[in-house]
């Protein structure tokens, strides 16, 4: 059995994804997330260590989609 953790995003963000994954193969907005943060992890271990200007890069793209202020 896998245990969940909750993860705290703003409601309007929450409500702008949900128009986003509507027609999509993601059923909910931890879908999502949990298929993002996968991708990134999946890179991560692929490619070693995250270089700064890497961590960087994708703290910006989370920044744009809302995640980070």
């Amino acid at each position: 059995m896998t245990d969940y953790t909750t993860v705290s995003i703003p409601t309007e963000l929450a409500d702008r994804v949900e128009e986003t994954i509507e027609g999509t193969s993601f059923s909910s907005t931890s879908d999502l997330v949990r298929f993002l943060l996968r991708s990134i992890v999946i890179q991560h271990q692929q490619e070693g260590e995250l270089t700064e200007a890497e961590f960087r890069e994708i703290a910006d793209q989370l920044h744009d989609l809302g995640y980070l202020r």
